[in-house]
């Protein structure tokens, strides 16, 4: 069983930044690409960009990927999220994910295992 715990969220101002991590129990974290989504209210769960197993790819949402940046550190079975110049629109539960298919799918039905999600507000 895997389990995947979020932390990092939090209350910032729009303009600001913030790090949220996911970290991974089990062995086998190098051997799969993780991705985050997240979801705000009212909406579906929206795909934010995902890393591969090997940490050499990355894919993000069009409309992020200026923004955002995905990276790993497996020797601590993390992944993380940075998140710059905020907007209030970021605003929503981020979730990361365990991709079972290896293809950096937006897809959520692609992916096996999912953290509780961690809440990040900003403040316009």
């Amino acid at each position: 069983q895997v389990q995947l715990v979020e932390s990092g969220g939090g209350l910032v101002q729009a303009g600001g930044s913030l790090r949220l991590s996911c970290a991974a129990s089990g062995r086998t974290f190098g051997m799969y690409a993780m991705a985050w989504f997240r979801q705000a209210p009212g909406k579906e769960r929206e795909f934010v960009g995902a890393i591969s197993w090997s940490g050499r790819s990355t894919k993000y949402t069009d409309s992020l990927k200026a923004r955002f940046t995905i990276s790993r550190d497996d020797a601590k079975n993390t992944v993380y999220l940075q998140m710059n110049s905020l907007k209030a629109e970021d605003t929503a539960v981020y979730y990361c994910a365990r991709d079972r298919v290896d293809f950096l799918s937006p897809n959520p039905f692609d992916y096996d295992y999912w953290g509780q999600g961690t809440q990040v507000t900003v403040s316009s």
